[in-house]
């Protein structure tokens, strides 16, 4: 291999990266380090029209979708195995997609920037494509606002 090849295959994986990159801040906003450890936290929709962040649940970075409609925590199994854990009961729920069968879990924390949970109900999803959807179980806790493209979730003090 010459200098030059060697050189242009340089740049071209720099370009790459730099896309990549500049790709994924766009697609998801809300990085762990970008929320910051007020108990105030402003996500960012994303181009798809949904609010993604990263979290933390029992101190385990994930991915989430806050989903307002949805009544609790759901996580997929892939997760599931990742934070170890274990149901307490299995039940039948009823989703967009049918009947399906879930395992009850509770989170000992569950953190989107400062704004934090403890002892949040869960249920486990086999079937759910993605890592977790952050529902009513964590956000019935906090102050949740729409507006203009930004979702604020405030910490509420019992």
């Amino acid at each position: 291999m010459s200098k030059n090849t060697i050189l242009v295959a340089a740049i071209w994986i720099a370009l790459a990266s730099v896309i990549y990159y500049l790709s994924d801040n766009i697609q998801n906003p809300n990085k762990i380090n970008r929320l910051g450890e007020s108990s105030t936290v402003v996500l960012k929709r994303g181009m798809d029209g949904h609010y993604r962040a990263e979290a933390l649940i029992n101190g385990v970075k994930v991915n989430v979708l806050v989903d307002t409609g949805a009544t609790g925590v759901a996580i997929s199994q892939g997760v599931a195995d990742r934070l170890n854990l274990k149901s307490i009961d299995a039940i039948r729920t009823n989703t967009a997609n049918g009947v399906s069968v879930g395992y009850m879990v509770r989170l000992r924390s569950v953190k989107l920037g400062g704004v934090d949970a403890n002892n949040v109900s869960a249920m486990i999803a086999p079937g759910l494509d993605g890592d977790v959807l952050l529902g009513m179980s964590f956000l019935s806790r906090m102050d949740v606002r729409l507006y203009k493209g930004e979702m604020t979730i405030k910490q509420i003090e019992n």
